[in-house]
């Protein structure tokens, strides 16, 4: 087990908290009609967002790279990251105009610390230090892992505690949050997160890039049952990704030149996905007597990873999951990570990171 870094805790009831500023130790308080704004650039999206009250989207401006990536079949981080230098400025503005406030109002400044591309989270990053230091007010470095997790609190009543099943391109966790100031992952991939094997499967069977989305789509009109493939034994709540993946490949493999059934495929494995993350959730919710399940992360967005979650809903257990639009990266959930979670990362001096 792992137990996240240790936040600050505060009094939900009232919401309020203080920090200190980067200058003179001024304090500042934090509560319901705070303005944060955040930007992220750990990948390929360029965002920047306002929230008030860490639920409240005043402004969200996301710049995707999706279509400079198609032609490659994936991210390069060299181009990611001049792509985010590009946008960064333009979205700045942007989320200001669509906010209709200025920088003297914001409350506080975040950015994304990692994980991610460190030359794509060094753009985000130095400039939302820029932007605290030019309005001489706090700066919050935020954990992109937390943030998927507090996409959640946008727009709803969500309060911890909750079991949290985090999925996503890089990382597949379950994750058990006793409070604002406390989580620990109880079980995650000991090899390809869960949107890696959708990506991984969806260029074995020829679909273009980003795959994920596309496999889903197609996994609609296939049978889900037409060919049973391998769950993995993992003890515990972590999960293993990689034999499913070899077990496609030897499919594909099977048909030798003869047309491939791409939708049942599609079907197939994500009906072994899904399921295996079903199971695992329901358990450790069961386990631990919590009533709340939290989807999160970009694979969220998946509609039978989705339905099979909310499923749950019929078994007594209340489910969120965030709007599609804050599924995948965007910086929204970084403001509200920054007012919620409070993260350990108030130095202005924090580096980024690539991994955990």
């Amino acid at each position: 087990m792992i137990v996240l870094s240790s936040l600050s805790y505060y009094n939900n009831a009232t919401m309020n908290k203080v920090k200190n500023t980067l200058f003179g130790n001024k304090p500042v308080t934090i509560d319901n009609n705070s303005l944060i704004m955040a930007i992220e650039s750990s990948c390929d999206e360029t965002a920047c967002a306002i929230v008030k009250g860490g639920r409240t989207v005043l402004a969200n401006v996301v710049a995707s790279q999706i279509k400079i990536h198609e032609e490659f079949g994936g991210v390069i981080p060299e181009i990611a990251a001049r792509e985010h230098l590009e946008a960064v400025n333009v979205i700045i503005e942007e989320t200001f105009k669509q906010a209709n406030i200025s920088g003297n109002d914001i409350t506080a400044f975040a950015g994304t610390v990692g994980p991610g591309l460190v030359g794509c989270l060094l753009v985000g990053l130095n400039a939302a230090k820029s932007l605290a230091l030019a309005y001489d007010k706090p700066f919050i470095g935020i954990n992109h892992l937390n943030a998927h997790l507090a996409a959640n609190f946008i727009d709803t009543d969500l309060e911890p505690p909750f079991i949290a099943l985090l999925v996503s391109g890089g990382h597949t966790q379950i994750i058990k949050v006793k409070s604002y100031s406390e989580m620990e992952i109880i079980g995650e991939t000991i090899d390809d997160a869960v949107g890696e094997a959708y990506d991984k499967v969806a260029r074995l069977i020829g679909l273009p890039y980003p795959g994920g989305p596309k496999l889903d789509k197609m996994a609609h009109d296939g049978n889900s049952f037409a060919f049973k493939l391998p769950e993995a034994r993992v003890d515990g709540y972590n999960f293993s990704f990689s034999g499913l993946k070899t077990a496609v490949l030897r499919l594909v493999k099977s048909f030798d030149g003869k047309e491939l059934p791409v939708q049942d495929i599609c079907a197939s494995f994500q009906e072994c996905v899904s399921s295996t993350l079903y199971k695992k959730v329901k358990k450790a919710a069961e386990e631990f007597g919590y009533k709340q399940v939290v989807l999160a992360g970009g694979v969220a967005a998946n509609s039978e990873i989705r339905r099979k979650i909310f499923s749950l809903q019929d078994e007594g257990y209340k489910v969120y999951a965030p709007q599609m639009k804050y599924c995948t990266d965007n910086a929204s959930m970084v403001a509200s990570a920054a007012f919620y979670f409070e993260n350990t990362y108030d130095d202005i001096d924090i580096e980024v990171f690539s991994r955990i």
